[in-house]
């Protein structure tokens, strides 16, 4: 086997299964679960129809740059979204789709690491971050640089803390916006400055965009990595690619269909790698993913319904427990006033109420780890349940630490 895989972190969800393996919670309240970042609304009406109606759709291999109509509606969706002109996306270069966000990343992470480079290869990824940055990076060869994001610095990457020397190493920087799990969002003048790193040390800047469609302020949507290089005169996304996902935004997670874009030059090798090895959605799930992209109004009921969750649950719980109003995503990210394995671990017991300690998801650092003393809340479930979940660590953190 891969020596490689000796490397790897024990995956948040097993260690979350360990630190609460054997606990009984008392029966008079059902399991709640925040800890899995699962969309639990339904998905758009109109999917039923084209799911009972495509079964033909599935008795031909899918192509491996995917279905024409599908590239082309993911660009329109692009140029609308983040103010691209649409003869600048091109959907014979400019886009791939994939089977959702998590495959495309580790796979391009394989597809991007180069060996041949001189030294040792950094990825930087942020901290705390999803962890599939960091398996991926190990899994090719390269050594994950770890970019602290905290409070007092409001939750951005600091590039400027990053020793010139990681940069010259540097293939690939990841950015997450918005931010899983703080939710922040990436202001233009960070890509602006990411880019302008690249150029200098000659590496990508690859977007995790996933949750660029849950903002909670409906006139100030997230920007994005293709929009700022576009506004920069980079008029073919130059050392620029974006992940998106119809997971979050249509509540379409077992659907496993989301695209690639940015960089003919990096687009065209990573094409060439997903004939060895992509995962390409079937046609019915491609037809599907049309549809999805190009309708916008279940996108916004969608983010109604988030927001007044968010509303709702932080009115509860605001006052008892330190924590952020996030700009976008599905998650909070509070303050525990004890060591965060244990405040899971006890209000689990308590309240039956399950979250992820924060550390599970970040790494120690000589600046620390910014998972400490924190835990991730996914608000994904209907609103009742997200609601009984506050008032229960309510309840734990008034009356039971």
């Amino acid at each position: 086997m891969n020596s490689r895989l000796d490397k790897l972190k024990e995956y948040p969800f097993q260690k979350l299964d360990r630190l609460l393996a054997g606990i009984e919670p008392a029966a008079v309240n059902k399991r709640i679960t925040l800890s899995l970042g699962e969309p639990k609304h339904p998905p758009p009406l109109f999917i039923h129809s084209l799911l009972a109606k495509g079964g033909d759709l599935l008795s031909g291999y899918p192509a491996t740059r995917g279905e024409e109509n599908l590239r082309e509606s993911i660009c329109r969706w692009l140029s609308r979204r983040f103010h691209i002109a649409e003869e600048k996306l091109d959907p014979a270069q400019h886009v791939l789709p994939v089977s959702g966000s998590r495959e495309a990343i580790f796979s391009f992470i394989q597809a991007t690491v180069d060996h041949r480079a001189h030294g040792p290869a950094n990825v930087v990824i942020p901290n705390p971050f999803y962890q599939i940055y960091e398996g991926a990076a190990i899994m090719a060869g390269a050594t994950p640089y770890f970019l602290n994001s905290i409070e007092e610095n409001d939750w951005q990457p600091q590039l400027d803390n990053v020793p010139e020397h990681i940069w010259q190493e540097t293939q690939l920087l990841i950015l997450c916006s918005p931010d899983n799990p703080v939710g922040s969002v990436i202001p233009a003048e960070i890509y602006i400055k990411a880019l302008s790193l690249a150029d200098r040390y000659d590496f990508i800047v690859a977007a995790d965009e996933c949750y660029s469609e849950l903002y909670r302020d409906e006139n100030t949507p997230p920007v994005g990595l293709l929009q700022v290089a576009a506004e920069q005169g980079r008029n073919n996304f130059e050392r620029c690619i974006v992940f998106h996902s119809l997971s979050k935004r249509s509540n379409l997670p077992g659907l496993r269909s989301g695209f690639v874009a940015g960089d003919p030059k990096i687009i065209d090798p990573y094409f060439k790698y997903r004939t060895y090895h992509g995962c390409v959605p079937n046609r019915l799930t491609q037809a599907i993913s049309v549809a999805a992209w190009d309708d916008d109004e279940h996108v916004v009921l969608n983010r109604a319904v988030y927001r007044d969750k968010f509303n709702a649950v932080i009115d509860i719980l605001g006052s008892f427990i330190k924590l952020n109003q996030p700009a976008a995503g599905f998650y909070l990210w509070p303050e525990t006033p004890i060591n965060e394995e244990e405040f899971s671990r006890r209000l689990f017991l308590n309240e039956n109420v399950v979250t992820l300690p924060g550390t599970y998801l970040a790494r120690d650092t000589l600046n620390g780890n910014p998972g400490k003393n924190r835990i991730r809340i996914a608000l994904v479930a209907e609103q009742q349940e997200c609601l009984e979940a506050a008032e229960r660590i309510r309840e734990f953190v008034t009356k039971k630490i």
